[in-house]
């Protein structure tokens, strides 16, 4: 059984290596956790010798099959406890993460599966991030950041890169959420700032950072 800490280590560097694919370095381990590189090192090693992940010097530390399969098991946890906070007790999607950081080390399988049940099977969260299945295997859908979306094209926003809740706050308060449909009426070259539609209704201007922090699909 893992620790909480060595749990957040394993999905802090899951998410920092972009799904297991590139190797994540103890500094940026450390700025990620929010602790000194020195501790993230004392931990990777303790991971390594648990052959989680594997390390070398100056290279960085990489997942192994055993170590991404724990990291999407506490991602999943997480996500469906998102997603329950959300849809069955009447959380806004700004207020769950801190919650659900606190669900996901629950080690009760069967509690999962059956939550998982409960809610229907859901295959994204309340932030349109794909929801590993029971055998930790994540579908990730094709989409593109709205400030690369060509102009004069409906979208559908379907996840968000910033999940903080200020950003989250804020797109409530402007109407965007996920599935909703915009349409880039302009995109301004001074700034990057686009002027989009909402559901063919509401214009307003968005900053090209907010932009790139929406993900679409058409």
């Amino acid at each position: 059984m893992l620790s909480f800490t060595e749990e957040n280590y394993l999905k802090a560097i899951y998410h920092l290596s972009e799904a297991g694919t590139l190797p994540v370095l103890t500094n940026d381990l450390a700025d990620s956790m929010k602790t000194k590189a020195a501790s993230a090192t004392d931990m990777v090693k303790k991971l390594a010798a648990k052959k989680l992940i594997s390390y070398q010097k100056y290279y960085g530390a990489n997942l192994t099959s055993k170590g991404k399969s724990d990291a999407l098991m506490v991602i999943r946890k997480h996500r469906l406890w998102e997603t329950f906070l959300v849809e069955k007790l009447g959380f806004t999607w700004d207020e769950v993460h801190e919650v659900a950081e606190q669900l996901e080390h629950i080690q009760s399988m069967t509690l999962i599966e059956k939550l998982d049940s409960f809610l229907g099977f859901p295959k994204t969260d309340p932030h349109g991030h794909p929801i590993p299945d029971a055998l930790g295997k994540i579908k990730e859908m094709k989409q593109v950041h709205l400030s690369e979306f060509p102009v004069r094209k409906k979208c559908v926003v379907r996840a968000v890169k910033n999940g903080s809740p200020s950003f989250l706050q804020y797109l409530s308060k402007i109407g965007i959420r996920i599935g909703v449909m915009l349409n880039i009426v302009d995109k301004i070259d001074f700034d990057g700032s686009l002027e989009i539609s909402i559901d063919h209704k509401k214009k307003i201007f968005i900053s090209k950072e907010a932009a790139e922090n929406l993900l679409v699909t058409e």
